[in-house]
């Protein structure tokens, strides 16, 4: 049950990005459009703390657990397909339901098993 709520999370998440992208790339004509692979981390992560403020705080959680682990920062199109392909990364989607509980023992925990290499999309 809990991991049907957090899809559905994912999802709706994934689909307010999505129209907050379009409508981002609505911009007048002099201004050239940013394709969601181009977004700066800021600006997705500002769309996210709009859209579901746990997701967000989730996400920076990954992003710091990602760049200690890893030596390297994580790409904004990596942290997107992150949260959206398939059921998105197992350990993102805890961090996030983990950010909303205010389970910081959790977070701590998840932390050592963020990828660093790219995994299959379910």
């Amino acid at each position: 049950m809990q991991t049907h709520k957090m899809c559905n999370a994912a999802w709706a998440l994934t689909s307010g990005m999505v129209i907050a992208v379009a409508s981002a790339s609505a911009a007048p004509a002099s201004a050239p459009p940013i394709a969601a692979d181009d977004m700066p981390m800021a600006d997705y992560l500002g769309l996210l703390a709009r859209i579901a403020p746990a997701a967000e705080e989730g996400a920076r959680h990954y992003l710091l657990a990602f760049q200690h682990r890893c030596g390297r920062p994580l790409a904004t199109a990596d942290l997107r397909r992150a949260m959206s392909d398939g059921d998105g990364d197992p350990v993102l989607m805890a961090m996030i339901r983990a950010s909303h509980l205010r389970d910081t023992a959790a977070l701590t925990r998840l932390g050592p098993s963020v990828a660093c290499e790219r995994r299959a999309a379910r």
